[in-house]
């Protein structure tokens, strides 16, 4: 009897996911295929490595990025982007994680599926990885003006600029910090993203070797989902790479860290832009940190987050109630909570907004609430509400922003990566069985909780400070560096450097052949899109909306409002309103007690504003107001209700925990702007385009972020505090006068049942309140040329032209602009010669703007002379027409992209409400099939006028001081 190449270790259905777990080990090589079987057409890939890094160089994060830069079937400088273009990709991406780096994809087209698998294959088994990639994606050195041989040295690399960005983020330091006090010993204890102090460090000769130690077949998972059988998958797989293989012991496998005998302590700083604040007061994080058991212990695995849950799911848990009630910080610390990304589990309590010198009794703080709930235990049902979350997630089918399917292998793979049962990480029923019969003991949290916390010595007291003068020192620190080097450069070594920025400089402008990658056909693309179609009902004098759509089992609900004309008070604190109205008491409760309340029956209820342009007419907007729950079907009767309560009777007399949720807003929003600038500066750029615009950065931009932190001050006064909880009041009364309706998404047979019940909660209840007028906005067109100050070491550019509405005759081809400017000139000026790690254009219908990004940028005014170049180039250049299809197909991939069957109803709901017809999304989609490239010509010369141009950028107080004159820029410190 002949073997099969791989062998079956396990195959087992599970009910719950609707699927069936294949798990296969490659006889020669011993490389994993984990194979999640499903009657899905929407078919995901990765492949997976264990990359364990013994420094903070970024070796993995560097290769996962140069191992995309060409490949030995595929030799092209860019496979990863042109595929892009190339494809009807749902998904393609490249992940590095602290210990793993992973490649994964996903497409509803088999052709496109085989297409990308290929690439894929290649690009992470047989990279060229060469010389220049490597400087381009990595680090290198270069004049600053490359005509000027007495010019100072600078670095430039994209995954340079791109950690000098991330560690920006005192989140992002905060848990590096944590990683490498608490991970004294093993590769955890290293910055695997690179820290940008040691990233030049790293040598080419350093990646090709890391890339040939990790990256093969038996360090390997491969790991698919979909109808595609998994024989299909492994021919492949032996054809284009296991068979030139064979079984290598690598050993990579992460060791237990070294358990410590005594807890310990450690103070760091971070960075804090000079003169962001005049008191370094309320700016420093103060947490705990515990090592826990592994993550591949599927049992250890639950129980931690049992705990994890039983302390901090929600402002009604012992811990975060705590956190967030103390005087001790101003919010709990964005790092809260169970980490089990990696081998071993890392637990994490406390505040941000303290002072060094309360770290002891933020300590004492949370070993207080550990030894009461140890002592005392907790309610049955506060624990009996975590496992119904664990329940309601399992079963939930999402894919809004992330396929299905690659969710469920990101699942299974550290398990697989790790040494443990991938098929068992998914099918964890029988293990929550076996859980949920021990938590029936009352001393199990109790014991739990003293085992894992109290007596665990393994543990971290960190506190991390603001250090105004620490990015001067880190700029001064890097010039010396680079000074040094320049001095002890040879006349000859010197020659090189130039030589090899010209060389660099030659590859980015080198015009490979894309048809050496395969591709997807405008005659591939689907001739339609599947948009749901709902049914009107009456639920007394409501109307609503029923979507039969497969949730497995779930129901979701909204109450939409129309909103009504408010004054220019309740329009700025609306944002607020909806972020509170579901944290706060309703229907009589405290907040305690509506929290736990939607713990135990909900899967979490929000509240939403949005302001939409008219299809027709982007200066005409309509504003809506949307309360939102999810729920098992067996507890739809009381999320119903709650619902209700949540919109018509709030408690915002809990001052206390306004106050909290404020603070908490402040801290969030902070957090967003290393993390997000490039949004909130297209934000702040189309503002003063449209009214729509205005209203989201009214509503979430750095004007809103700068207010919300002056509220946040003023609410430390009761009198102010109370005048803001009867301005909420106040805003609650004009909601409650806004017409009404409803939208249910579940299972046909469950929905009669429902609306059954929503009868009962909505009875005498009212769709149209009246005549009240429409929500308007008082918005002009106006210039906008701002420069926001914080803290970052990189920059986020954005300019904004006004463009027309949705029916425009103009609309699709100004969809297309943007990827054509962005596959064509945008990303090699932008990325490859320019060094941000992102950067594009694009036009939104919904607010009648077109706009151009960049993202974790190390440059400004050559940045926004590129967004100008690129339409010069686009007038001037001879295009091809396979460029435009490439454009073409990425526009339609995202057109087509499939969310979950309740987002794909709750979007056919919400654009049939603000005008996008079923009929009108068809025909936008088939008028994009019909664009020319005189068609992109003509849109540009008719709306990207330079006198109608919105700037804004984002970066530090120094750099925009320096440039701001160039710019005609107003300056504003966040």
């Amino acid at each position: 009897m002949t073997l099969t190449p791989f062998e079956l270790l396990r195959r087992e259905p599970v009910t719950a996911l609707k699927l069936t777990i294949e798990s296969y080990r490659h006889r020669a090589t011993g490389a994993q295929h984990v194979h999640l079987s499903a009657p899905d057409p929407h078919n995901a890939f990765l492949v997976a490595f264990l990359t364990v890094p013994q420094d903070s160089t970024g070796v993995a994060h560097i290769l996962e990025h140069t191992a995309l830069c060409g490949s030995e079937r595929y030799p092209v400088r860019d496979p990863f982007f042109m595929m892009l273009r190339r494809s009807l990709a749902t998904f393609m991406n490249a992940f590095t994680s602290s210990d793993w780096t992973a490649y994964p994809f996903a497409s509803q087209s088999r052709k496109d599926f085989f297409n990308l698998l290929n690439v894929y294959l290649d690009a992470a088994f047989f990279p060229t990885l060469q010389k220049l990639d490597f400087a381009q994606e990595g680090c290198r050195v270069e004049l600053a003006n490359e005509t000027d041989p007495t010019s100072p040295l600078v670095y430039k690399g994209v995954v340079f600029n791109e950690m000098k960005g991330a560690m920006s983020s005192p989140a992002r330091v905060l848990w590096e910090q944590i990683a490498r006090h608490i991970f004294p010993t093993t590769t955890y204890h290293f910055n695997s993203g690179g820290d940008p102090e040691v990233i030049p460090d790293l040598t080419w000769e350093n990646l090709r070797e890391f890339h040939a130690r990790h990256y093969h077949p038996s360090n390997a998972v491969f790991m698919t989902y979909g109808d595609i059988p998994a024989l299909e998958h492994q021919q492949i797989f032996m054809e284009r790479v296991l068979n030139r293989f064979s079984r290598q012991d690598l050993n990579l496998a992460v060791p237990d860290e070294h358990r410590l005998t005594h807890p310990i302590q450690a103070e760091e700083i971070y960075a804090l832009e000079p003169g962001e604040d005049e008191t370094l007061a309320r700016k420093t994080h103060i947490v705990v940190s515990w090592l826990l058991g592994r993550s591949i212990d599927l049992e250890a695995l639950l129980e931690a987050h049992l705990l994890n849950g039983v302390l901090l799911d929600n402002s009604s848990s012992p811990l975060l109630q705590a956190l967030e009630t103390t005087e001790l910080g101003s919010a709990p610390s964005p790092s809260c909570g169970l980490d089990d990304s990696v081998r071993e589990m890392v637990f994490v309590a406390g505040v941000e907004g303290s002072n060094p010198d309360l770290a002891q009794d933020v300590e004492k703080l949370i070993f207080s609430v550990l030894e009461k709930v140890a002592t005392n235990g907790v309610e049955p049902e506060r624990v009996e509400a975590v496992f119904h979350q664990l329940e309601l997630s399992r079963r939930e089918i999402s894919g809004d922003g992330f396929p299905y399917g690659l969710k469920l292998m990101l699942t299974a793979l550290p398990p697989a990566l790790h040494g443990g049962d991938p098929v068992v990480a998914l099918a964890i029923d029988p293990v929550l069985e076996r859980l949920r019969e021990r938590i029936r003991n009352p001393q199990f949290i109790k014991d739990l909780v003293r085992r894992q916390l109290l007596e665990n010595p393994h543990r971290l007291r960190l506190v991390l400070k603001p250090d105004p003068h620490l990015a001067e020192t880190r700029k001064a620190k890097e010039a010396e560096r680079l000074a040094t080097l320049q001095r002890q450069l040879t006349p000859e070594q010197m020659q090189q450097v130039v030589q090899e920025a010209t060389a660099l400089r030659a590859r980015q402008e080198k015009e490979d052949d894309p048809e050496i990658l395969p591709r997807i056909e405008l005659t591939d693309v689907p001739g339609d899109i599947p948009i749901p179609t709902g049914r009107q009902r009456k639920v007394g004098d409501l109307e609503m909306t029923v979507y039969d759509r497969p949730t497995n089992g779930l129901i979701y609900q909204q109450v939409v409002l129309d909103l009504p004309q408010l004054d220019e008070t309740l329009v700025d604190i609306l944002p607020l309103y909806a972020a509170c109205v579901s944290e706060v008491g309703s229907g009589g409760r405290d907040y305690l007690a509506t929290q736990g309340l939607q713990a135990l029956v909900t899967g979490g209820i929000s509240a939403r504003a949005t302001v939409h342009g008219a299809v027709d007419d982007v200066q005409k907007c309509r504003g809506t107001f949307v309360l939102s729950g999810k729920a098992l079907f067996r507890n739809q009767e009381t999320m119903g209700t709650l619902l209700r309560e949540t919109l018509e009777t709030p408690r915002f007399d809990e001052l206390p925990r306004l106050r909290e949720l404020i603070a908490q807003m402040r801290a969030s929003a902070e957090m967003r702007v290393t993390d997000n600038g490039h949004a909130l500066a297209i934000s702040a750029a189309a503002g003063g385009l449209s009214p729509s615009a205005a209203m989201a950065d009214r509503w979430g931009g750095l004007a809103a972020i700068k207010r919300l932190k002056a509220l946040d001050e003023a609410l430390k006064s009761r009198p102010n505090l109370e005048e803001f909880a009867a301005t909420l009041y106040r805003l609650r009364d004009r909601l409650l006068q806004a017409s009404r309706q409803l939208l249910l998404v579940g299972e046909e047979e469950r929905c009669v049942t429902v609306g059954q019940t929503l009868e009962h909660i909505w009875s005498g209840r009212s769709g149209n309140r009246g005549h009240e007028p429409d929500f308007t906005v008082a918005s002009k067109i106006r210039r906008v040329r701002e420069g926001w100050s914080t803290s970052t070491q990189v920059q986020f550019c954005a300019k904004a032209y006004p463009a027309p509405p949705y029916v425009h005759d103009d609309a699709p081809a100004l969809l297309i602009l943007g990827q054509f400017l962005r596959n064509g000139f945008l990303h090699k000026a932008l990325r490859e010669q320019g060094g941000a790690y992102g950067g594009g254009a694009g036009y939104d219908a919904d607010s009648g703007t077109f706009r151009f990004y960049s993202y974790r940028d190390p440059r400004l005014v050559e940045t926004l002379t590129d967004f100008d170049r690129s339409i010069a180039w686009l007038m001037e250049t001879r295009h091809e027409l396979r460029a435009l299809e490439e454009a073409i197909l990425g526009v339609i991939g995202n057109i087509d992209r499939p969310g979950s069957p309740a987002g794909e109803a709750k979007r056919a709901f919400h654009d049939l409400y603000n005008g996008r017809t079923p009929e009108r999304r068809r025909q936008f989609r088939r008028r994009v099939l019909e664009v020319t490239i005189g068609d992109l010509q003509r849109v540009a010369t008719t709306w990207l006028l330079p006198d109608q141009a919105n700037l804004a950028v984002v970066s530090n107080a120094r750099t925009l001081e320096e440039q701001a004159g160039q710019l005609d820029l107003h300056l504003v410190s966040l």
